[in-house]
């Protein structure tokens, strides 16, 4: 008795010792970091720094897919139906994870349900942003512009339920303006628009309005954090435009799909924090107008449950609704 026992232990560490190796060897083949946003953009530009160290770490291909629309639902679905194995990670924002839940009747995912977060990477701002043919210069004058011309003047987002497309439709809200909306499949697709004034205005993302502004092809009239942003401190909040109270950013975090073995999502956190906490990557960060991150799955989990509420009321109290 004592030997079958014995034997019957021996034979379960055996079968067990593969599925040991192999989760210690990860990454032993490619893996894909899926972004729900076009190339340029600040979650694709992060999403692709973290590849190459992470490739650079473990020696194994991390590659950036990109597959935007449906306000990043597309790419967000696909990780969450994905193997729980680590080998497909999601470059995931607030608009998927925390308001697309009440912009939609039904998604295909569950934000909590359906993905173990890993770390939050970085928070954004965002920049009202006018041609320079347009005759405003702040956001007072762009208000009774678009006042005095309602329906007339246009926005475009980046997709419906990013913070581009909340932002400018809770501005709409807090000034009772009529502007429409144009939706992009993505930030950088709107730009050219944007720049030949074809659309009048966007709250589009720090990292693409800044180098323009500067170069006089746009003009940014405020940042949408709470407070000035220290790559562009002579840019007023919305707040201190005449909204108080507005904030509208986007902030991105890593996350594999619910059920990813506990070492792979340590593994992959630990050397997330260590990336964020690396001086170049750090003024990579302050180049971009971002601001790293880098909590613990606790944490991470915990702001999605915080902020899915708090984004429903606003979604709520200006009326806010799909395909605005």
């Amino acid at each position: 008795m004592k030997l079958a026992l014995s034997l019957f232990a021996a034979l379960l560490v055996l079968l067990a010792a593969p599925t040991a190796s192999a989760q210690s060897r990860y990454p032993d083949r490619p893996v894909k970091i899926l972004v729900g946003f076009t190339p340029g953009t600040a979650p694709d530009l992060v999403a692709r720094m973290l590849a190459d160290r992470f490739a650079e770490v473990w020696g194994a291909p991390f590659v950036v897919e990109n597959i935007p629309g449906a306000g990043s639902n597309i790419a967000t679905d696909r990780v969450a139906k994905a193997a729980a194995d680590g080998y497909t990670l999601l470059m995931g924002g607030n608009s998927s994870l925390v308001i697309n839940p009440s912009l939609y009747e039904t998604l295909s995912f569950d934000p909590v349900r359906d993905f173990a977060p890993i770390s939050q990477v970085f928070i954004a701002a965002n920049v009202l942003a006018v041609p320079p043919e347009l005759p405003v210069r702040t956001v007072a004058e762009l208000v009774a512009l678009a006042q005095a011309k309602p329906g007339k003047l246009s926005y475009g987002h980046a997709g419906v339920g990013t913070s581009q497309h909340l932002g400018a439709e809770l501005f709409k809200y807090m000034a009772h303006l009529d502007i429409a909306a144009v939706p992009y499949r993505g930030t950088t697709a709107l730009m050219p628009d944007l720049v030949a004034g074809r659309i009048s205005l966007s709250f589009a993302n720090i990292v693409n309005v800044l180098p323009l502004a500067r170069e006089g092809k746009l003009r940014a009239l405020a940042i949408t954090s709470i407070k000035r942003s220290a790559l562009a401190p002579e840019l007023p909040t919305m707040a201190e435009s005449g909204f108080p109270g507005f904030e509208a950013v986007p902030w991105f975090g890593l996350l594999a799909p619910s059920g990813t073995p506990n070492d792979v999502l340590d593994k992959l956190h630990d050397e997330t924090v260590k990336a964020l906490a690396m001086p170049q990557l750090r003024q990579k960060f302050d180049e971009l107008g971002l601001e790293p991150v880098g909590n613990t799955p606790a944490e991470f989990a915990a702001v999605i449950r915080k902020e899915t509420p708090e984004w429903a009321k606003v979604i709520g109290d200006a009326g806010i609704k799909l395909g605005n």
